[in-house]
């Protein structure tokens, strides 16, 4: 009796926590269903629901509409997806399983960038990209992912391939397998898990991104879908709240889905990785 109570209560306190975690997603559903009027007010959802805050939220900038602001968020996205998983299995490739000079000293130093704050580097980059002269367009946002610097990924990966059994290595080596072989024919299959949380980790973090868009983007029609989102709270005139609020639930529903669908890839992943 006691063990089922001990259940029961357990049970009880997640789906509390869980509502209580919900509570500010119910609220935006609520709020973008509303009137400007009615948003201040503490009811959780609308007396009556007003659906056209999504007709005048996708229209609400003049001269651009919303499908305008996704199609660059996607690309910006989904080119950075591509760049950090191939660069970071390359370097977590080589770090895994080839012996060169000095590797731990580099590995030491890829670890000491990884508790490097993103603050610090955020003028010497600007800087370098103001000389390269990519201010104004995606190229700062784009190019880097494809260069591996992001170290959380490539560790990531690193103690995923350090769990593959390096006798495979070996055979395709008898079979007459290249290096490249190994890791693109061998290893990149074994590794899908861990790409995929990459991946998944990749393109939130990146569309959810604002600072750097903020600081590089600066031509309204290459503005992502955060940016857009702030044209809404314009000084000069009054704020629509409740269209914003319906471009807002838009912009979560891509990483809503992607990690619904990819979430046995992704608890895969951090599970294998966690365990070494």
């Amino acid at each position: 009796m006691s063990v089922t109570i001990n259940k029961a209560s357990r049970y009880i306190l997640l789906i509390l926590g869980s509502l209580f975690m919900l509570y500010p997603i119910l609220w935006l559903l609520g709020s973008s269903l509303k009137t400007n009027e009615e948003i201040p007010k503490s009811n959780l959802f609308p007396s009556e629901f007003r659906w056209e805050n999504f007709v005048e939220g996708w229209n609400a900038i003049p001269g651009y509409t919303f499908g305008q602001f996704f199609g660059n968020s996607f690309l910006i996205a989904g080119l950075s997806v591509v760049g950090t998983v191939l660069s970071s299995f390359i370097v977590a490739f080589g770090f895994a399983r080839i012996k060169f000079p000095l590797k731990g000293v580099w590995f030491a130093v890829l670890m000491m960038t990884l508790m490097l704050p993103t603050q610090v580097t955020l003028v010497p980059q600007y800087i370098l990209f103001k000389n390269f002269d990519w201010i104004g367009t995606t190229l700062p946002i784009i190019v880097p992912h494809f260069l591996a610097v992001s170290p959380f990924y490539v560790f990531l990966i690193i103690q995923f391939i350090r769990s593959i059994p390096s006798d495979l290595d070996e055979s395709a080596k008898i079979d007459g397998c290249s290096m490249v072989g190994i890791a693109f024919r061998i290893i990149l299959p074994l590794c899908v898990p861990a790409l995929v949380t990459s991946a998944l980790f990749c393109f939130i973090w990146t569309w959810d991104d604002f600072l750097a868009q903020m600081l590089y983007l600066t031509d309204t029609a290459k503005y992502t879908v955060p940016l857009a989102l702030r044209l809404f709270l314009d000084n000069s005139s009054a704020v629509t709240w409740g269209p914003m609020y319906a471009m807002s639930v838009l912009a979560i529903l891509p990483s809503f889905l992607i990690f619904t669908f990819a979430q046995k890839y992704f608890v895969e992943g951090i599970a294998t990785t966690g365990i070494k």
